[in-house]
């Protein structure tokens, strides 16, 4: 199973920008994107909830927008990646994603960087998100694989986390959100530093 942002798809620079802007628009406010590095990976709901609760849904909706309508200038492809995906397919090894991001926008962004993966589980589908293990359960289990081996595949901390929480093994990739000594603290079953790497820890 991956995570989407920052894993599968390049959208960092996109969710940092969008950040930035509804910050700015709603509260004339500026973000550092070390900062906004952490977040990723855990739903907007949490995020504004944590630093802004008053204003929680008009920072969200803000976000939204500008976000939507920024999506296919600034998301790109993690090269390798579609192959990648395309052979494990061929392998005969079942594969989706679980996201902390709404469904259609997480559909949207596979579409733009054209990776054959279903959303197996999006931000609507659990109640408790990252690091909590009930979005990669539930995941498991849809993909006919609760009790199998499993691997969750993430950039971010909460990923990690979330994975070891479920039981599954966690491999860290370091190509988006988070920085690699915070990725390694928190005990992943592996490291990958490019898609060649992730490729021989999936199928050797």
């Amino acid at each position: 199973m991956f995570d989407l942002d920052g894993t599968v798809a390049d959208t960092v620079a996109l969710i940092i920008a969008s950040y930035d802007h509804a910050l700015n628009k709603v509260l004339g406010q500026r973000c550092e994107p070390s900062v906004v590095r952490t977040w990723i990976g855990k739903t907007l709901a949490v995020t504004f909830a944590e630093g802004w609760p008053d204003r929680a849904d008009e920072l969200a909706d803000t976000y939204r927008a500008w976000n939507r309508a920024n999506a296919h200038r600034m998301i790109t492809p993690y090269p390798g990646m579609a192959e990648l995906v395309g052979d494990l397919a061929a392998a005969g090894i079942r594969a989706g994603v679980a996201t902390s991001k709404g469904r259609e926008a997480a559909e949207e962004t596979l579409a733009i960087v054209a990776v054959d993966l279903p959303v197996t589980v999006a931000m609507e589908d659990t109640e408790v998100h990252k690091p909590n293990p009930a979005p990669l359960l539930l995941a498991a289990e849809r993909l006919g694989a609760s009790g199998l081996p499993t691997v969750y595949i993430g950039d971010a901390v909460v990923d990690v986390l979330a994975a070891r929480a479920a039981g599954m093994d966690a491999i860290a990739v370091t190509w988006g959100a988070g920085e690699a000594d915070a990725l390694a603290s928190a005990e992943p079953t592996a490291i990958a530093s490019s898609v060649a790497e992730l490729r021989t820890l999936l199928l050797g």
